[in-house]
């Protein structure tokens, strides 16, 4: 299935008409400790996570690899989910991140920006167990109505300091019955560092069971206006979910000979 080059290589949202994805989550701190719940975790974000497998069976991950369906050629995406290590391998290009250097091999028709997007499908794509990581505060969002469905909200902001953009702000959407998540909104002020009040949304409709986590298959970005969402690209599409309670080794995340290091 063929997807917008823009992608990943571009935000999409406010800057300019194209301009909304690529800064959301960059780099949260994840957990440490014992593999629990914690009094911080609002109710409803418990049951979301325990309706995803739960949040003891996703720390008891160590490795994770997915392709992103393309159809010049997939994306392989590997993350250490401890470290938050990670490396993608394109026809293209190929880039990383050692906990050290982020770096980057490309030819010379790519034109992505490898800061901006080295982590950034990973952390929508494991998606709700990211919004466990430390550093997050939790409160009620309003309640969004979809095709005569109602799904609560739970609204995410950052402590200072907390990522590549502590500004950002997320809401996560919810079945009320079953407690899958459904909906995401989010803002993205890298580039600003100020506040945004327009929400670009993400529409999670299919899930696979990998290990007994519930992962999203399919993402489909929609444009929200006046309570009615429209579909604005070509859904993103997940295949080949491998999670791994063993580490990836860690000469996977090393920069290769003819990489170059980028800021």
């Amino acid at each position: 299935m063929k997807r917008n080059k823009l992608l990943l290589s571009i935000p999409i949202l406010t800057l300019t008409p194209t301009l909304t994805l690529l800064l959301l989550l960059s780099c949260q701190k994840p957990p440490s400790g014992p593999a629990s719940y914690d009094v911080r975790y609002p109710e409803a974000l418990i049951k979301v996570l325990d309706a995803h497998g739960g949040l003891q069976a996703w720390r008891k991950m160590q490795a994770l690899t997915f392709d992103i369906v393309e159809e010049e050629g997939n994306e392989t995406h590997t993350i250490d989910l401890h470290k938050r290590w990670d490396r993608i391998d394109a026809p293209s290009h190929s880039m990383g991140y050692d906990g050290t250097e982020l770096w980057l091999k490309a030819d010379t028709s790519y034109k992505g920006r490898p800061a901006f997007s080295h982590n950034l499908m990973f952390y929508f794509f494991a998606m709700p167990f990211v919004l466990a990581d430390e550093g997050i505060t939790y409160s009620v969002a309003d309640t969004i109505v979809h095709k005569d469905q109602s799904y609560p909200g739970i609204k995410i902001a950052f402590n200072e300091g907390v990522g590549a953009s502590s500004l950002d702000e997320y809401i996560l959407y919810y079945d009320p019955e079953t407690y899958q998540m459904t909906w995401l909104a989010y803002t993205a002020t890298y580039f600003v560092q100020e506040k945004r009040t327009t929400f670009n949304w993400i529409h999670y409709q299919d899930w696979i069971t990998v290990d007994g986590l519930l992962l999203p298959q399919t993402l489909q970005w929609h444009k929200k206006s006046q309570n009615r969402f429209t579909p604005r690209r070509d859904p993103v599409t997940f295949d080949q979910v491998k999670l791994s309670s063993t580490p990836h080794d860690p000469s996977v995340f090393k920069r290769p000979e003819g990489a170059e290091v980028v800021e």
